[in-house]
């Protein structure tokens, strides 16, 4: 039988949601240990646990059919992959920081400056678009340490929360790019492993949808029913059902999840009560 082969991060925030995603799928994996590879039992996927900057080249050399891998890690390191889907978790920032003491204007601070960073490569592109002449210092983990050793002026770096700059006496300064978690494929899937991973993407979508939507229920006064229902139009339509109490309907409906509060206070000004929100497991579109 043809199994899927994954490369997900072998430790760290990424592969934990990673394998919480596939878990959601309801695709169930084995040995837990994570020594190298995990196989499921329900559904033709094995697991590849790798360093993060090993998975762009496992992917690219066929080793593995698919990754799950930080965005900024794909532009890093340039190899011939396909960005197949984005997941929408470990969100992050790749940013230039330096010392909370020093005055910061525009990019032009950069200019004769010495840069720590482990992302050489997008960091020389971004100073070349914007004509900066800085000297790129690579190393690899505790960048943030560096100017306070004097190794470095600034860093070029990972912010996710900003709490480690804070704690090194740093401020971010410039966003170069926006990050997040995404899937990325071999170039030479077979016609058997792109249907596997079709299957997989249909089920990560249905996942991911009701992450980002609550299923509504409500009592309505019919007289405002057609605006109410305006607000709140769901997938195709919502359902309407006629209660015991007259001129009155039960709505169900879904509701994005960013558009819920603002939409909740106006179905309340339209009389709407009983509103109950309940979250979705899976959402097929």
């Amino acid at each position: 039988m043809t199994n899927l082969k994954i490369a997900i991060q072998k430790s760290g925030r990424l592969s934990e949601k990673s394998l919480k995603i596939l878990a959601e799928c309801g695709i169930h994996l084995t040995n837990g240990n994570r020594r190298l590879v995990s196989l499921s039992q329900n559904f033709p996927v094995e697991v590849l646990y790798l360093r993060d900057d090993d998975i762009p080249q496992y992917v690219n050399d066929n080793v593995a059919d698919i990754g799950f891998v930080g965005e900024n890690v794909v532009e890093e390191k340039k190899r011939s992959v396909k960005v197949t889907e984005r997941l929408g978790f470990a969100k992050c920032s790749m940013s230039l920081a330096i010392p909370k003491s020093n005055d910061y204007h525009d990019n032009g601070f950069f200019n004769g400056k010495k840069i720590a960073t482990s992302y050489p490569r997008i960091l020389g592109a971004y100073l070349s678009e914007n004509n900066i002449d800085a000297e790129i210092h690579e190393i690899s983990g505790s960048v943030e340490i560096a100017p306070g050793i004097g190794l470095a002026d600034a860093i070029f770096d990972i912010v996710s929360s900003g709490s480690t700059l804070i704690s090194n006496g740093l401020k971010e300064v410039e966003v170069v790019m926006r990050s997040e978690a995404v899937i990325i494929e071999s170039p030479r899937l077979n016609e058997e492993k792109r249907k596997i991973l079709d299957d997989l993407l249909f089920r990560i979508r249905a996942v991911k949808a009701s992450k980002n939507n609550k299923y509504i229920l409500l009592n309505a006064p019919n007289k405002n029913l057609d605006e109410i229902v305006r607000l709140i139009p769901g997938m195709k339509s919502p359902t309407i059902m006629p209660l015991a109490q007259e001129g009155w309907s039960s709505v169900h409906s879904v509701v994005k999840e960013n558009d819920f509060w603002d939409i909740i206070d106006k179905i309340r000004a339209l009389g709407a009560q009983g509103i109950l929100v309940i979250p979705i497991e899976k959402m097929i579109v």
